[in-house]
């Protein structure tokens, strides 16, 4: 008896410019007979990008969000694609990524960058799409917005931490499940003290020595905001309580994750530090891509470390987790505060530790004065909680 092929499965892809969003066209156009990409979107500051990315994956619709490059994309796109393929149609504006959560297929890879991704995010589980979800912002912002409109594994997570974490936990029992353990890299200054942060610059931030990611991740990273912001995110994941998920540096990232069970046995998903894995993994659940990434390599020899966070010196860890304790709009103040602060950091207005610094302020500030009034009971309270976020931070820049 020989087997089908597994049907084709077709993709609107949000922010296909970006490092997941690029990773994803690639593995894509590598894998024609798994994947048809209906529709790419991206913010429009990589125009000859995302109009190559269209022509190679011949797609019939293109989203960006600055209506003001449409003219330009077309054009670009009247060059790039070939005679006998049909232009795309390009939907331009701000609600462009909503809009193409509107047609028709079979999964959403949201790969926007930081909280704009929220709205698509919401509205491609209202169509009933299931979600890649790469865009953590949107979840960890969203909160029970999120989760309540999602249904059982309508929300697949594109984080190698994550994806590491569902393949441990895909057939087991949940009332089994002592521990998530998460893995972090440390970043590009794992050992370093507190006062040896002091004089740290963006270039240096952005340096990591594992992966490569855009600057706001790469940033978040060496903050080590990314595990706590993940360790948020685990929690609405996969329901497990905040005092059974922790953080474990692993430097060598080739452990993704790990799930400790009752009886004090362990599972870690492990492969090479290749984002396509998880990629794949998101696109084709619970189906695996043959060839996704290459394996390791057992003929050779294998030195894996684990070490504790540093809480002193990486508070971030703990102020993430205090925020998702505290629950309602108090992620979503912690994530933006961070998104303007890291921002901040970039353009060399703050210190690099003034970034975790400040998010703490901002933190306690709003729990103290405004937590109570703000309840996250819909998309308008949640949205109000970002530009106080904003503001507040901004306040504090200035300042």
């Amino acid at each position: 008896m020989t087997l089908s092929a597994p049907a084709r499965r077709s993709v609107v892809l949000l922010g296909s410019t970006g490092s997941v969003g690029s990773q994803a066209v690639d593995l894509m156009a590598d894998h024609r007979d798994r994947f048809e990409v209906r529709a790419l979107c991206a913010a429009g500051n990589k125009l000859d990008v995302l109009a190559a990315q269209a022509a190679r994956l011949e797609v019939a619709f293109i989203g960006i969000a600055d209506q003001t490059k449409a003219v330009e994309l077309d054009a670009l796109c009247r060059a790039a694609y070939p005679p006998e393929v049909p232009l795309p149609e390009i939907v331009a504006g701000r609600g462009a990524a909503v809009e193409l959560t509107g047609l028709d297929s079979d999964v959403v890879l949201n790969a926007i960058d930081g909280s704009p991704g929220l709205r698509p995010t919401l509205a491609a589980l209202d169509a009933g799409r299931t979600v890649a979800l790469a865009n953590k912002e949107s979840l960890i912002i969203g909160g029970r917005l999120v989760t309540d409109r999602a249904g059982p594994g309508q929300i697949v997570p594109v984080d190698s931490e994550h994806s590491a974490l569902a393949q441990c936990l895909r057939g087991a029992d949940r009332r089994e499940v002592a521990r998530l353990v998460l893995t972090a890299s440390g970043g590009p200054f794992r050992g370093y003290k507190r006062p040896d942060l002091t004089a740290i610059t963006a270039q240096q931030a952005l340096a990591h020595p594992t992966w490569s990611m855009g600057p706001g991740i790469s940033t978040n990273s060496a903050t080590l905001m990314n595990k706590g912001l993940e360790i948020i995110e685990a929690h609405l994941l996969f329901g497990i309580a905040y005092g059974r998920i922790e953080a474990v540096v692993h430097p060598q990232s080739a452990v993704h994750s790990m799930v400790e069970f009752s009886d004090g046995s362990m599972l870690a998903q492990c492969s090479s530090a290749d984002m396509r894995l998880p990629i794949a993994a998101g696109l084709d659940w619970p189906r695996r891509v043959p060839g996704a990434v290459t394996p390791l390599d057992w003929t050779a020899c294998h030195d894996w470390h684990f070490e504790p966070v540093d809480h002193v010196t990486f508070p971030a860890v703990d102020l993430a987790r205090t925020a998702g304790i505290a629950g309602e709009c108090a992620p979503a103040v912690l994530n933006t505060a961070n998104e303007f602060l890291v921002a901040a950091f970039l353009r060399g207005e703050i210190g690099f530790l003034d970034i975790i610094d400040l998010v703490s302020v901002a933190l306690y500030t709003w729990l103290d004065t405004r937590h109570s009034e703000t309840p996250a009971d819909g998309l308008e309270a949640v949205e109000s909680a970002q530009t106080w976020a904003r503001d507040h931070a901004q306040y504090l820049v200035k300042r």
